[in-house]
């Protein structure tokens, strides 16, 4: 299977660095500054806790080129870049059959499946997450952090199989799952209340853990934004998240104090969420028009919007 990982990001390195070493065909587009650094230094990872690094050179391109036979294209993008990479992947239509979207997403695949067609798009969470660190990448990914992953009409075809092989022999966990956008859209929900209380939080996770006033912002946006979803007819994926609804909030804020305060909350929630300001707006923008559609008023929601407007303003 040729692959090619559109996105030299966190995530679109690690994967592409891991699936190469895990002996798969691999090509990874970059762009500008991003491929200057890949071509001179391959792609360098830094583990987030241990500080070790290690070297890939994996192939680098910068554009699709006529003819390329890929077989799946692996869109590791920002929500708010898609727009900006459908067009390259529809020239390259029908020469890449299989297309899959990992990222946050909460409006769901209709947008990539009327450009590219249904049957070529499948979508799914992100197996990692992380920063730069000069020219590394400094990364959080594990065995127990699978990638999950179908097709959006939930059907299992030898293709699905064959990509949830792929990554697992190169040492990436994947599980195949029938509602795989219901596991995004769970997870985006509370990324504009997460979003809009760092923020507030002059973008200083560990501050947050010190404002109760801000973490009672996270907790009822993210619920607001579950309940939004159940009423548009998302089930919530994991289940385990519903226990949110009915967890006491003090035993939230306690436990959202705990795991703010810790490296791993930093690498992996506040650099996101300082980096991918453009995104956090998207998917609030997509937030506002579920909470609309479905008659729920979020006056948390409302708030972190504003902050993420007014962060938005103040750092671009």
């Amino acid at each position: 299977m040729r692959v090619l990982v559109v996105g030299a990001g966190v995530i679109g390195s690690y994967n592409a660095a891991l699936l190469f070493r895990g002996g798969a065909d691999v090509t990874l587009l970059a762009r500008g500054e991003r491929l200057a650094v890949l071509r001179e230094h391959g792609v360098v990872l830094e583990h987030w806790r241990t500080g070790q690094r290690s070297v890939t050179r994996v192939p680098v391109v910068d554009r699709i080129e006529p003819g390329s036979d890929y077989d799946l294209a692996v869109v590791i993008v920002r929500r708010d870049q898609i727009p900006s990479v459908l067009p390259m992947l529809i020239a390259a239509s029908p020469a890449i059959p299989s297309v899959l979207f990992l990222g946050n997403n909460l409006a769901g695949s209709s947008d990539m499946a009327a450009a590219l067609g249904r049957e070529r798009v499948l979508t799914g969470m992100v197996n990692a997450g992380g920063e730069r660190n000069g020219t590394a990448v400094r990364y959080i990914g594990s065995r127990r952090l699978p990638l999950l992953f179908g097709e959006i009409d939930g059907i299992v075809r030898a293709r699905t199989r064959g990509i949830a092989e792929m990554f697992t022999e190169a040492g990436l966990p994947a599980r195949v799952v029938p509602d795989a956008e219901a596991y995004q859209k769970t997870h985006a929900a509370g990324l504009p209340a997460f979003a809009g209380a760092l923020y507030s939080a002059g973008g200083d996770i560990r501050r947050l853990t010190a404002k109760p006033d801000l973490l009672r912002l996270f907790i009822t946006g993210y619920r607001d934004g579950l309940r939004a979803l159940r009423a548009d007819g998302t089930a919530l994926r994991p289940r385990s998240t519903r226990a949110l609804a009915w967890i006491p909030e003090p035993l939230v804020r306690a436990a959202l104090r705990r795991f703010f305060g810790t490296e791993l909350a930093f690498v992996g929630g506040q650099a996101h969420a300082l980096a991918a300001v453009g995104e956090m707006r998207e998917i609030a923008e997509e937030l506002r028009a579920l909470l609309q559609r479905t008659g729920i008023r979020s006056p948390a929601n409302d708030r972190a919007y504003e902050s993420i407007v007014a962060w938005a303003a103040d750092t671009h």
